[in-house]
């Protein structure tokens, strides 16, 4: 269960920095940053802040809701433009950079999920899994994935046939038969291997 004990030992203001979104065909990859108020986190909302994966798109949307009662918040993102420009670890780390520059005040530190860190203009640390561990890192995840989400829903309004609403950009079946039969949109990621190769038979 995930617990402020990583933050604590880091002291002062700490951002916890999550990413969604790297694997998809389509669509931008989202970060957030998040630096929790101790003071203000309700014991139910900490016993729910979890890894996003491990909760449900309902349950994600009512803790989102409720963690910028007891948060603040930054939110960033890099285009499949940029994706294909900078390779998608390049473009995660320019979304977390971005996600803390967007944040309304600066940390002190930041705990980085996964075990590759990002340009920050001050220390932090890499956790591996720490969506499962951090509170902070948990909280990002949970913005940055509802944020996503709704970013792929609303984009699946003006491009119909992919299924966007529901597999969010991921390699689904609906959504490799849109892309024989409709073709490639301005925002699918040109460097990823399943779209090459439908631009190649054109």
């Amino acid at each position: 269960m995930a617990d402020l004990e990583y933050e604590k030992q880091a002291g002062g203001i700490v951002a916890g920095i999550d990413e969604v979104g790297r694997g998809p065909w389509a669509g931008p990859v989202v970060a957030a940053a998040v630096i929790i108020d101790p003071d203000r986190l309700p014991d139910a909302l900490a016993a729910v802040i979890d890894d996003s994966k491990k909760l449900s798109a309902k349950k994600r949307e009512i803790v989102a809701a409720q963690i910028p009662s007891c948060a603040e918040i930054g939110i960033g993102a890099a285009t499949p433009a940029e994706i294909g420009e900078l390779n998608i670890l390049g473009a995660t780390f320019r979304a977390m950079e971005r996600a803390v520059r967007a944040l309304p005040i600066s940390p002190q530190f930041a705990l980085v999920d996964g075990n590759r860190m990002p340009s920050l203009p001050f220390p932090a640390r890499t956790i591996v899994k720490g969506d499962s561990i951090s509170l902070s890192i948990a909280a990002a995840s949970i913005i940055a994935k509802v944020t996503r989400d709704r970013i792929m829903t609303k984009l699946s309004q003006r491009y119909a046939g992919y299924g966007w609403e529901t597999n969010s950009g991921y390699g689904t079946a609906q959504h490799s038969k849109a892309l024989e039969e409709i073709g490639v949109t301005p925002h699918h990621r040109k460097s990823f291997a399943p779209i090459i190769k439908i631009l190649s038979l054109d």
